[in-house]
Order: C-alpha cells, then sequence, then structure tokens
C-alpha cells in the first residue's frame, strides 16, 4: 500500500552556517562597532545578544535573512519575547522547531479526515504516516496541507508504492 510521511526536520548545520555568516556581518557592520551583540547556538535554541532594542531588531532581521540564503525556512525559528540581560543590554531565545507537535498533529489529521478521501492516517510520535491504495489519494493529501495556512515548515518524506 502507497504510504508517505508527514515531518518538520530543520538541518542544524545550516542554521549554524547561518548563525557563522550572521555573526561575521555583525563583526564587519559600522553600526555594530563596539557592541556587544552576538548570536550563538546551544541544541536546539539560539540566544540573541544585543546592547538595546535596535539593535536587538537588527539582529534578528539578519539571523532572518541568512537562514533564508541557507534555504532554511524562518517559520521553523519561535522568537521568545525579549528580556532584560545585565547591564540594560537586552537577550532573546529562540527555539528552533523540530518535529510535528502533538497539537498540530491532531489539526492535520482533522484536515485530511474532513476531505473524506480514502486514507488513513496515523500519528507517530513527531511525524505523521499517511497510507492509501491509491498514488492519486495521496497526492491529493500532499496538496490539501501544502495549500492549508500551517506556519510550521512540512516535509513530506518516505513516499512508497
Amino acid at each position: 500500500m502507497p504510504s508517505f510521511d508527514i515531518v518538520s526536520r530543520t538541518e542544524i548545520p545550516e542554521v549554524d552556517n547561518a548563525i557563522q555568516g550572521a555573526m561575521r556581518e555583525i563583526g564587519t557592520r559600522f553600526d555594530f562597532k563596539g557592541s556587544s551583540s552576538s548570536i550563538e547556538r546551544t541544541d536546539e535554541t539560539v540566544l540573541i545578544k544585543a546592547d538595546d532594542e535596535l539593535k536587538l531588531k537588527q539582529v534578528q532581521e539578519l539571523l532572518r535573512g541568512y537562514m533564508a540564503k541557507r534555504k532554511v525556512d524562518v517559520g521553523a525559528l519561535d522568537f521568545q519575547k525579549p528580556e532584560k540581560a545585565f547591564g540594560g543590554s537586552l537577550r532573546q531565545t529562540v527555539n528552533i522547531k523540530q518535529g510535528v507537535e502533538r497539537e498540530l498533529a491532531q489539526k492535520i489529521v482533522k484536515m485530511i479526515k474532513g476531505m473524506k478521501a480514502k486514507v488513513q492516517v496515523s500519528i507517530q510520535g513527531d511525524e505523521l504516516r499517511v497510507t492509501g491504495k491509491k498514488r492519486d489519494d495521496l497526492q491529493a493529501v500532499i496538496s490539501l496541507i501544502e495549500d492549508s495556512k500551517i506556519s510550521q515548515p512540512l516535509q513530506f518524506v518516505n513516499f512508497r508504492d
């Protein structure tokens, strides 16, 4: 029976490359001269440090731009609320979304069941498996999900006949 998986994966090496590129630009730009702005990644979180609100916004834009250049979907970044740090500077945590969360998975299952296609959907941890008898039904499910306005980037992998 044909099947495919719906996953949400962010390539961490590409995120690292984007961060390194943004840090290089922060080091060479005149408006960041003498500032302690930085971006660093630990596991699946990115920490942005900036001197003030304006520099924080500029660092965010740099990070978004370099992520787009490296073909990392910016929707995978979850920007938290900035918090005050030592010396009047600001610190912001950015979570990198990996995997399909339970609520989003249930929403996708409900969408697929609503289209009345002859497919079965099962939630397997942080991914979904869609199986059906006809390849056309599976392709209809893929186009439905692509057309829906889901903010988290999704990939369709492991398509088998």
